[in-house]
């Protein structure tokens, strides 16, 4: 099989092909929202969940799982991390809120981000969630807000020695200060160990730290802190296509197979290996002087904490876009969809979500003969553009049809969703199988 620029099939799991494959399900949720709509599975997510958990099992490392939550906002994933006993990492008030909504446990809460606000300190005091620190003036309020309140569970969050220009994380001096003003402050301060955040998609940096990590840990305790667990925090790879798709892509790749000439700075690593809580298990096996990162983990009674979001929402979703118009333009054509690229995070970062998205086709038969096209949004702005890349269509789109991206629940969903032009953001919808039929609500 020759391999061009315009193959890049996603990987896709069994119900979304089922999914895309069944005209009069689509057409029903078409018609009821009548513009792009997201479909979820909620059934996806919790395997993926499981496997991660089954991990830490196996490798008899004791940890949690938090769901990252800024990865997609829909409420039917947390009923899954309910129901599997997992862990939620939220960032702001209303995600906190979200999660004891749906039946999050205020324990089983990790509060992140850059900064907190005050109420949302105070409403980790109130629920037993566990903070991490980013800064010293954040751990001065900390310190107040529990002192009126409650103790506050909290980790110090370290900045990676290899990551200087991080705006996360305390630096060696910082980190210092702040576990003098926690031994003074432990009435109202429970310090639990300490985290960090690294981007990009390594195992080996992560182990390592992890275990510089453990030591820290160790050290602290001989200080008198509980330090009883570590973050890793998230970046868990997904593999979105076939590795040699992804090779081919690369080697060839070429302005001209992208509407207007657009040329991109980066792309995400749409194949990736090891992945998901695989990777989490090539952590765990990394080499350690002591064996490897799981028994050093074991023998020092560290436990393990980790942030994946869009490695837990890998395969469990899709995103729908109505076609509204096709024309010629030049060699190739544009397909306008109703919807906004906004809808599709990556197209906002000067970049492409570049798994081929797929049309349904809908109404009379038509000939098919294969047409390029790239996949233009309903605004008048020229870079609202949903799909730069010349996708070879087996038919012409036409108003009626659909076009679908595979597995967008990952970030694709809310990260950059606008309301512009007061068109509605697409909704979410959940499916579920039900014997030989899938069956649909609406996310709440």
């Amino acid at each position: 099989m020759e391999l061009v620029i315009n193959s890049m099939r996603a990987r896709e799991q069994a119900w979304a092909i089922a999914v895309r494959q069944d005209i009069e399900l689509l057409s029903q949720i078409h018609r009821a929202t009548d513009g792009p709509f997201h479909i979820i599975h909620p059934e996806s997510f919790a395997d993926n969940l499981a496997a991660f958990q089954d991990v830490l099992r196996e490798r008899n490392v004791t940890g949690h799982v938090y769901f990252g939550k800024k990865a997609n906002k829909a409420g039917a994933w947390l009923r899954e991390v309910a129901r599997l006993r997992g862990s939620v990492d939220v960032a702001s008030l209303p995600e906190f809120v979200h999660a004891l909504a749906n039946g999050i446990l205020g324990e089983d809460i990790g509060v992140t981000g850059a900064a907190k606000s005050n109420d949302l300190l105070w409403l980790a005091c109130r629920h037993g969630a566990t903070v991490a620190i980013d800064a010293l003036d954040e751990l001065e309020r900390a310190i107040d807000i529990a002192a009126e309140t409650a103790p506050l569970r909290i980790l110090l969050r370290v900045l990676p020695p290899t990551g200087q220009n991080s705006r996360f994380g305390l630096n060696s001096n910082d980190l210092r200060v702040a576990l003098e003003r926690c031994a003074k402050a432990r009435r109202h301060l429970i310090m639990d160990g300490f985290s960090f955040h690294l981007d990009g998609y390594a195992v080996e940096p992560r182990a390592e730290l992890a275990s510089i990590l453990i030591d820290q840990c160790l050290e602290a305790r001989r200080q008198g802190f509980p330090a009883t667990a570590t973050s890793i925090g998230g970046g868990f790879a997904c593999a979105y296509v076939e590795e040699e798709e992804w090779k081919a892509f690369k080697e060839t790749i070429d302005p001209a197979e992208f509407h207007a000439g657009k040329s991109f700075n980066h792309f995400y690593p749409y194949y990736q290996a090891p992945t998901g809580a695989a990777m989490l298990d090539a952590i765990l096996q990394s080499p350690d002087s002591e064996g490897t990162l799981a028994s050093k983990l074991i023998a020092a009674e560290v436990q393990l904490y980790l942030e994946p979001g869009r490695a837990l929402l890998d395969g469990a979703g899709i995103t729908v876009f109505p076609v509204q118009s096709f024309k010629r333009n030049a060699e190739h054509g544009i397909v306008t969809v109703a919807g906004l690229s906004m809808s599709l995070s990556e197209q906002w970062k000067n970049s492409e979500f570049l798994p081929t998205p797929i049309l349904v086709q809908r109404g009379a038969a038509r000939p098919q003969e294969p047409i390029r096209a790239a996949i233009g949004g309903s605004s008048c702005m020229e870079y609202d553009v949903l799909t730069w890349r010349k996708i070879a269509f087996p038919a012409t789109p036409r108003y009626g049809d659909l076009i679908i991206y595979p597995n967008t629940a990952g970030y694709q969903m809310d990260k950059n969703e606008s309301e512009f032009h007061q068109l509605a953001l697409p909704p979410k919808i959940v499916v579920t199988r039900q014997g030989e039929r899938f069956t649909w609500r609406m996310d709440q």
